[in-house]
């Protein structure tokens, strides 16, 4: 008999079924052995009753450990006095794996959860957030290839360090110093001017010493390029973009969603058009809220929370001081002071999610705008690990835009996580590199 997963057996109810399986709890009372079995699917209770079964599989029901992996067939039946509302009745109980005793038990610190996340990933939650990861990972992909983007695949190594290569994981190749990538972005941007809309979802690694709740040494990094994008433009595509992807997740993942304690008519309220604020006018509201910034200051945790603890879906902050972003980001012509930029904060404190602006494309412009920054930062670019880049500036170069968007901050504020190394499987942190 083939063997079939929790949810679809209990769609077959009188019908014999096997299942294969981990125990998730167990008891003993009298000649019945209660097992709880998971798997990716669900929960469901087994009985095996001692005069239903022979005496090979009640000795192995005897035996079956907590997360000993097992065989089971029998007949499914509904039973409201089940936690799980059904009831398997076994016929015959396998063990094929058998567990030690397991190290997890209910409370448990956070360090020797971190410690143990190879065997986390089996609790209820971490299933169900992989779940909605593996979900929210394939829409943004298929949002982006029905609207006619290639998905490309960049270099991890590369010798492009960034404005300063304070932030970069530096390593040796070959004799050669490289870094590990803090982001695509360059090389997408080479790609969009062979295929048009282009993106990237790969890894980015960042150095930083941040120890907060949103930030990790590597993420996953979603980053497209659209040439004869504005601004605006730019802006319209992500909140389409991030709204798609919040309404699928609750429509096609509502058990997931309910496990998790989200709601998902919540998700299903996030539709364009979300507001968009003017970096003057965030500094202006921060200041009514009795926090006081000025010009040039760059928005921190508690500035984010400020701006959004009352929203119930993303905004924009857009053109930013020139000073505090990138080289490439072009100035604005309507206020020199600004650039053409901006980025997504997610609602009720959850953070940036999105950086997103025009890109440079004249090649004179973009080497003015790299020498100031080098005047005001007080920086030396590496220029030869750039030449590549700037020169895509002198051969058809077009207008051009793109992003970045955190996959992790997303799925972090989707499911309302209290911290992002619940986002993804194995976090790297700055006190973090086992598992």
């Amino acid at each position: 008999m083939k063997s079939s997963d929790i949810a679809r057996a209990t769609k077959k109810l009188g019908v014999d079924v096997r299942i294969a399986g981990w125990v998730h709890r167990k008891r003993e009372s009298g000649g019945i052995i209660f097992i709880v079995l998971r798997d990716v699917s669900g929960l469901l209770q087994v009985a095996v009753k001692k005069d239903n079964v022979n005496e090979e599989s009640w000795n192995s029901a005897r035996e079956a450990t907590v997360e000993s992996s097992v065989d089971i067939s029998g007949t499914i039946k509904e039973d409201p006095r089940s936690p799980t509302g059904y009831e398997l009745t076994a016929s015959s109980f396998k063990v094929v794996g058998i567990s030690e005793p397991f190290p997890i038990t209910e409370y448990q610190s956070a360090e020797l959860l971190l410690d143990k996340r190879h065997l986390w990933l089996r609790s209820q939650k971490m299933i169900n957030v992989m779940r909605a990861r593996s979900a929210i990972f394939r829409y943004a992909r298929e949002f982006l290839d029905r609207r006619g983007f290639y998905e490309v695949t960049p270099p991890i190594l590369t010798t492009a360090g960034g404005e300063t290569g304070a932030d970069l994981f530096e390593t040796d190749f070959f004799g050669r110093k490289a870094y590990l990538t803090e982001s695509s972005q360059l090389y997408v941007e080479a790609m969009e001017f062979a295929l048009g809309k282009t993106y990237s979802l790969v890894p980015s690694f960042r150095a930083e010493k941040s120890r907060t709740v949103k930030h990790l040494a590597e993420y996953w990094h979603l980053e497209p390029e659209m040439p004869y994008f504005n601004n605006k433009q730019a802006m319209d595509l992500e909140e389409r973009l991030v709204s798609s992807i919040a309404n699928r997740l609750a429509k096609e993942n509502a058990e997931v969603l309910e496990k998790l304690g989200v709601n998902k008519d919540e998700l299903l309220k996030i539709k364009p058009p979300f507001e968009r604020i003017s970096y003057e006018k965030a500094l202006g509201i921060l200041n009514g809220k009795g926090m006081p910034r000025v010009w040039g200051d760059d928005f921190g945790v508690e500035d984010e929370r400020a701006l959004t603890e009352d929203k119930s879906k993303p905004i924009f902050i857009y053109n930013w001081p020139r000073e505090i972003k990138p080289f490439y980001m072009p100035i604005n012509p309507k206020d020199t002071r600004t650039v053409m930029n901006s980025d997504m904060l997610a609602p009720h404190g959850h953070g940036e999610i999105i950086g997103s602006s025009e890109r440079e494309w004249r090649f004179n412009e973009l080497m003015q705008r790299m020498r100031e920054v080098e005047e005001k930062k007080n920086i030396k670019f590496n220029i030869k690990s750039y030449e590549w880049w700037i020169e895509l500036r002198k051969y058809g170069s077009v207008p051009h835009s793109g992003f970045g968007m955190g996959m992790e901050r997303v799925i972090k504020w989707l499911l309302n996580l209290d911290h992002i190394r619940d986002a993804i499987p194995f976090p790297r942190m700055s006190n973090r590199l086992e598992p």
